[in-house]
């Protein structure tokens, strides 16, 4: 089995991705096959890491994945890789509101050590108890090494090294990296300005190797990367069935909140998947049995969306022919009456189903949901357990007649109001689906 480590950090803003990007291009410079992955649910990391790598990036979920989802997902990421270098979510320990679905929870089932990414601009000898504190909360969890980031200068690398070296700890530094604000990755409301529009990202992803590379023990970093726990045997690999043989995926830079690990589920199910692109108002391919909208940006281009004429009566001919249409968060906006954006300027969707949204008046959704289908006519069968994740700001203005799609409960198990619509074989939700659920 390939040996993996995970990069991971005591919180969000620590760096933790821009260290575990310069890491991917930095081995992938040396010639090294590198499987990249995501923990927990996240549709921008991943498109970096495979900018970085040349190779699609794999979600490892420990919550809203079966084990069976992830066992599979595993297999993937050895196949021809040498290093598997997957980046945490959140803290080291963050996870749903039920205290599960963790980073840690991953580094305990894969049994790949944790090098720990220590932002400590603004402290020296105290970093030493916060990397104490990580390396003994769980038993089960490995933190093989650490990289100091946002160091301050000579000095300050002196007095990390010193701390360290005059600790308990058995735990090496394998880097002290220099604060670097050309490095910085611009974000907006749902994360990083996304890979595939950042003209500059190739040069970006070279900076930071060259950077991770003059700072860094790289081979040291390497041999602590172990192969971890076997995988467990099972055929149970199929996640979500798809949701036609001929599926016509909306992707562009609206629309890029895609799983590769459902596209590739789907693919090895028999469906072929055609994707277009509203955004260059392409209608979906004409001999498509199923059509998936998925989230992305739609509210940051609801005017030109509006005005591509192509692509909204592509929905409709597809509709009117009982095609399935599903829609995921934006792709759910876009096939709505309207969309407000964040100006207030109303825009005409496809209006397939009785909705209207807005950006304008903004309050955060997140948070991971069970799901069960509610409707007949939905892609999965009646009663069908799923898995998900919702995070949007978008707000709902109006809901007319139509069936609920869904009945959802949070991580909790708390149950909200059934969500999404459902008119006939057109449907949607603000959920972004991961997994059948158990």
């Amino acid at each position: 089995m390939t040996p993996g480590l995970i990069l991971a950090a005591p919180a969000s803003g620590s760096g933790k991705t821009t260290v575990s990007l310069a890491l991917m291009r930095a081995f992938h410079r040396h010639g090294l096959r590198i499987a990249p992955a995501k923990i927990g649910p996240d549709y921008i990391d991943p498109g970096f890491h495979s900018a970085a790598c040349g190779r699609d990036s794999l979600s490892l979920d420990a919550w809203a994945m079966r084990p069976e989802t992830r066992a599979d997902l595993r297999e993937s990421l050895n196949r021809n890789s040498d290093l598997i270098l997957a980046e945490g979510v959140m803290g080291l320990f963050d996870g749903a509101a039920d205290g599960t679905g963790s980073t840690a929870d991953i580094a305990a089932e894969t049994g790949w050590p944790v090098i720990m990414i220590l932002d400590v601009a603004g402290q020296s000898a105290s970093a030493i108890a916060t990397l104490r504190g990580f390396a003994t909360h769980r038993p089960d969890v490995q933190i093989a090494g650490v990289l100091f980031n946002r160091v301050g200068g000579a000095r300050h690398r002196q007095l990390l090294a010193q701390a360290l070296a005059e600790s308990d700890l058995d735990i090496p530094s394998l880097g002290y990296l220099p604060r670097e604000e050309g490095l910085a990755l611009k974000s907006r409301h749902l994360g990083l300005v996304q890979a595939q529009e950042r003209p500059d990202l190739e040069a970006v992803l070279n900076r930071a190797a060259d950077w991770v590379e003059a700072h860094t023990d790289l081979d040291s970093l390497r041999a602590r990367a172990q192969a971890g726990h076997a995988l467990p045997k099972s055929s149970d690999w199929r996640s979500l069935p798809p949701l036609g043989k001929r599926i016509a995926l909306a992707s562009d830079t609206a629309f890029a909140f895609s799983y590769p690990h459902l596209l590739t589920a789907w693919q090895a199910d028999g469906a072929e998947i055609l994707p277009f692109s509203p955004l260059a108002n392409e209608a979906p391919a004409a001999n498509a049995d199923a059509i998936y909208l998925p989230g992305g940006y739609p509210e940051l281009y609801a005017g030109l969306l509006a005005g591509n004429q192509r692509f909204l009566s592509g929905l409709h001919e597809a509709a009117q022919r009982g095609c399935t249409i599903f829609g995921e968060c934006g792709g759910y906006m876009v096939l709505g009456e309207s969309l407000t954006d964040a100006e207030g300027e109303v825009h005409q969707m496809a209006g397939l189903l009785p909705l209207r949204t807005s950006f304008a008046d903004r309050r955060l959704h997140l948070g991971y949901r069970r799901a069960t289908v509610l409707s007949n006519t939905a892609p999965w069968a009646k009663g069908t357990p799923l898995a998900g994740h919702e995070f949007h700001y978008a707000t709902t203005l109006f809901e007319g007649e139509a069936g609920k799609l869904f009945q959802a409960e949070d991580a909790l198990g708390e149950k909200a109001a059934p969500v999404g619509l459902s008119i006939g074989k057109v449907c949607g939700s603000f959920l972004h689906l991961i997994d059948r659920a158990l």
